[in-house]
């Protein structure tokens, strides 16, 4: 009973904040204080309860010194101008029939880059929905085609927090999850650039909204050599160079081309890297302010948060009638289908993508001890089911940034491609009574020894 008395307030909190435009930082907060509570209802020791907190947030340093270093390098491609460059040529080479497909590929490819879905939306995302608007485009699609672009990268890009977060909580290597992630990708994939092929965008003057980023070569210098932060993200990744090493080296060759390729004073370096890539023009603010460390402030709360709330859950029964409940609908609806079903409560109930990761991890990871399979299940499943629930953070920013409706979700085609196709692999071969093989989902053996972060 003290355990569905306490979800339930913690429920209402959500409720309430969703329900009154608050920060979902305030539900959290409300929340925590609410599982202490439930802890020392149950006997646990106020010092216990201390210990529970500082134990989950432990498990989380790694991904807190990532957020520094995501602040920095999201700021230092500003003003080095890698990422101007690579929205100027992106655009720059448009067709208009076509327009939706290059939306979502663009996105997919600023995404994959950058790591994040946020700034992918508040920089090519932006850019994109002011060239869709002028050709006449629904904001409605366009937002879809952005935001189903935004979470792929957001999936699998070694920058990527969630995919940094996976790796952490399973124990395994992000680069050995990363290639597994695009096999069990490529259908749902190659399906999603088909749909927006087949999409007619309707009619309208590229160049309306293409001149909106001609201020770039106004303001930067973007000859290739500005590309370099962005050409060692990829060339160090594909080395299985560790990631704090891959961000640090970019950060680096980034500054060094703010100080000589584009002039930028070095007190002005050393305070963007703080507060963020700001502009004195208007126009060009709008598109590329941002970045900085202080701008994963709101993260870095709902990720310790999150992970209090993950030490509070492993030390005590709060979850224990759920996970039962998960464990049980494994046997009927396969242990993948039990992971979906689980994820879709989760990122409804905690609205962000960390919180619900966490405690689909933390509810599931008996039925698929394989912590190789458990990884790309996690995935296939909550990491793009998060910004499908429409009072979500995950899904609501990105959207609220490039100015679409909430009814865009339903053009994210990748978004809900990607479960879907994995649970109908998963209920084909287990009602076949095979294994699922490796070559689909999972390699069932590991190849190369997993290493830590």
């Amino acid at each position: 009973m003290a355990e569905l008395v306490t979800l339930s307030f913690f429920l209402v909190g959500l409720l309430v904040c969703i329900v009154g435009s608050f920060e979902i930082l305030y539900a959290l907060i409300f929340g925590l204080v609410c599982f202490v509570i439930y802890g020392l209802i149950k006997q646990h020791t106020k010092k216990q309860m201390l210990w529970m907190i500082l134990d989950g947030v432990k498990g989380a340093k790694n991904i807190l010194l990532i957020f520094i270093l995501i602040g920095m390098l999201t700021s230092v491609w500003r003003s080095a101008g890698t990422i101007p460059f690579l929205i100027y040529h992106a655009v720059s080479v448009i067709q208009p029939d076509y327009f939706v497909l290059y939306m979502f590929l663009l996105c997919c490819l600023m995404s994959l880059l950058t790591g994040t879905s946020f700034g992918t939306a508040a920089t090519m995302g932006v850019v994109c929905m002011m060239i869709a608007q002028s050709l006449g485009i629904n904001p409605a699609l366009s937002g879809g085609a952005i935001l189903a672009g935004a979470y792929f990268g957001d999936r699998c890009s070694p920058m990527s927090s969630s995919a940094l977060l996976v790796s952490e909580l399973t124990k395994t290597n992000i680069y050995d999850n990363i290639r597994r992630m695009f096999k069990t990708s490529l259908v749902p994939f190659l399906a999603t650039c088909i749909l927006y092929l087949m999409i007619n965008p309707g009619s309208g003057d590229a160049s309306l909204g293409s001149a909106a980023v001609e201020q770039f070569q106004n303001s930067f210098h973007l000859s290739f050599v500005v590309a370099l932060p962005a050409v060692l993200i990829i060339l160090l990744s594909l080395a299985r160079i560790n990631v704090k090493i891959t961000m640090l080296l970019s950060i680096l060759a980034g500054c060094v081309l703010c100080l000589t390729v584009q002039k930028v004073a070095p007190m002005q370096l050393l305070s963007s890297l703080v507060f963020g890539y700001s502009s004195s023009d208007p126009q060009l603010a709008a598109l590329l302010n941002g970045g900085g460390i202080l701008s994963m402030s709101k993260v870095f709360g709902i990720i310790l948060i999150s992970t209090s709330y993950f030490g509070i859950f492993k030390k005590t029964e709060l979850l224990t009638g759920i996970t039962r409940l998960v464990e049980a609908a494994a046997l009927h609806i396969t242990p993948f289908g039990s992971v979906l079903f689980t994820s879709v409560i989760t990122s409804a109930i905690s609205c962000n993508q960390t919180l619900a990761s966490m405690m689909t991890f933390q509810m599931c990871e008996k039925i698929m001890p394989d912590k190789e399979k458990l990884a790309i299940t996690l995935e296939n499943t909550v990491i793009v089911i998060a910004p499908l629930i429409p009072w979500s953070i995950a899904g609501g920013m990105p959207l609220t940034t490039v100015g679409a409706p909430t009814v865009s979700i339903l053009f994210a085609f990748y978004l809900y491609l990607l479960p879907l196709y994995s649970l109908a692999i998963e209920l084909f071969f287990h009602k076949k009574g095979k294994p699922i093989p490796a070559a689909e989902l999972i390699e069932a053996e590991t190849e190369e020894p997993i290493t830590k972060l």
